[in-house]
């Protein structure tokens, strides 16, 4: 993690919407009192990308002429001497054809940024004014990425294959388009302003999945005993111990009733 080059990064994204907006931002306060339709209106770089995938193809690959290249049938968010890029904020089903191709022949690194601490602004659609930031109760963790990573789970035992999950301070700046009174349940997302980088958690081998079991948990443990340890839900704890199971992070040594027993994998090797 480079603290100062995602800052360079933020500088140079956030430099050029000023220049078209006339709305200043910094790392210290990136909200403003009004927020202008312009500024609401506005898509950062190609291919109608947003300000956090913006910022974050630059974090990676300074070099913007290595950027949206295409590869075979597919354009590679980044494409440079240490292989591809991709990233990808949800969805990642639909990345899984591309995915494929990009394996066949490079090293593929796939970036999935999720919240570390994050600020809600919402914004009228009629004026583009927008409300002073409240900051959300939830902090971000590493099961937030289980939906996203069992979308792909036939392509994470490939060599090839690293995840990053860069975790991020950010202001996430969402339409009063909701269906509840305060129009706030069910609003759009306008967009997402990465304003630090706090944390990048690599998974490139079988042994850096471990870190989805909590240590406290004994050797031997079913999906209850981790649903609990972890504080998740029944189907995040459920998924988490299905991928784990298929990366090899844990073997199934026996059941309990309908539920199976696991233990953790001795591992240090690659996927």
């Amino acid at each position: 993690m480079d603290r100062q080059k995602f800052h360079e990064a933020f500088e140079r994204i956030i430099l050029g919407e000023q220049l078209e907006t006339g709305i200043v931002h910094s790392q210290n306060s990136t909200v403003n009192e009004q927020h202008s339709v312009a500024y609401k209106q506005r898509s950062i770089g190609t291919l109608g990308e947003k300000t956090l995938h913006a910022i974050l193809k630059l974090y990676f690959e300074p070099d913007d002429s290595k950027h949206e290249v295409k590869v075979g049938a597919y354009v590679a968010d980044i494409h440079n001497d240490n292989g591809i890029i991709e990233i990808q904020t949800r969805a990642f089903n639909k990345l899984r054809n591309k995915l494929t191709e990009f394996l066949k022949t490079s090293p593929v690194t796939v970036v999935y940024p999720l919240p570390k601490t994050k600020w809600l602004l919402w914004i009228d659609e009629a004026t583009g004014d927008t409300t002073k930031k409240r900051k959300s109760p939830k902090q971000g963790r590493i099961f937030d990425a289980i939906p996203e990573l069992y979308r792909i789970k036939p392509l994470l035992s490939q060599p090839n294959l690293s995840i990053c999950i860069p975790f991020i301070d950010m202001e996430e700046y969402r339409y009063l388009n909701g269906w509840s009174d305060d129009k706030k349940r069910g609003s759009t997302r306008y967009n997402r302003i990465p304003v630090n980088i706090v944390e990048e958690v690599w998974l490139r081998t079988a042994d850096d999945y471990l870190k989805f079991i909590p240590d406290i948990l004994p050797h031997r443990f079913n999906s209850k005993e981790y649903m609990k340890a972890a504080s998740v839900n029944q189907k995040i704890s459920q998924t988490s111990l299905n991928i784990l199971y298929h990366i090899g992070a844990v073997k199934r040594v026996g059941k309990q009733g309908n539920m199976h027993i696991y233990e953790r994998a001795v591992l240090n090797s690659i996927l």
